[in-house]
């Protein structure tokens, strides 16, 4: 099972994609980097997968971001992901 929940641009040739599903037989959110270039077009190893168990939580993290330090950023523009290996 995969649902595209939905994504955003990140550059001219990279979105930063959200979805759920079923990798490895369980269930999660996977947030991921899709990249479109002339030699490979596809997603990247670059993002994170949060359990369906420990989603909640996350979604409790992510909305604890204050937006006002968001807009007091030099580079509010630049998404910055590191890669994390998936659980």
């Amino acid at each position: 099972m995969e649902k595209d929940i939905g994504r955003i641009q990140k550059n001219e040739n990279t979105d930063i994609v959200v979805r759920v599903d079923d990798f490895g037989g369980r269930i999660g959110v996977t947030i991921r980097e899709h990249v479109k270039g002339e030699r490979y077009t596809g997603f990247t190893k670059a993002g994170t997968r949060v359990p369906a168990d420990k989603f909640l939580e996350f979604r409790e993290l992510i909305n604890k971001v204050n937006l006002d330090d968001l807009n007091s950023s030099p580079n509010s523009e630049e998404v910055v992901t590191e890669n994390i290996d998936d659980y």
